[in-house]
């Protein structure tokens, strides 16, 4: 029997790989702020992003968006010009 081998490129496994888009906790952002970051960029309806927030603000982060890399990046992006505390941690 044979067995191939898959190898994969450190590119297509960013592509591909299940991501989550945190949101961290700060002293400077205000709720409403980040409630509407969320609305705009990411476009969570307002009690998603409240409950969001929220979450934020108890436990310190939140995953607010799930997807690849390629798909989570640009809303990194949008969320971090806005002043907020995110990064990208993938499985």
């Amino acid at each position: 029997m044979n067995t191939k081998e898959l190898i994969l490129t450190q590119e297509e496994v960013n592509e591909e790989t299940s991501s989550r888009l945190i949101t961290w906790n700060d002293d400077f952002n205000s709720f409403q702020w980040v409630i509407q970051s969320f609305v705009t960029v990411l476009k969570h309806t307002h009690d998603q992003a409240e409950q969001c927030a929220w979450i934020i603000h108890f436990k310190g982060r939140y995953a607010v968006k799930h997807g690849s890399l390629k798909e989570l990046t640009p809303y990194k992006d949008a969320l971090a010009d806005r002043g907020l505390s995110v990064t990208i941690e993938t499985d």
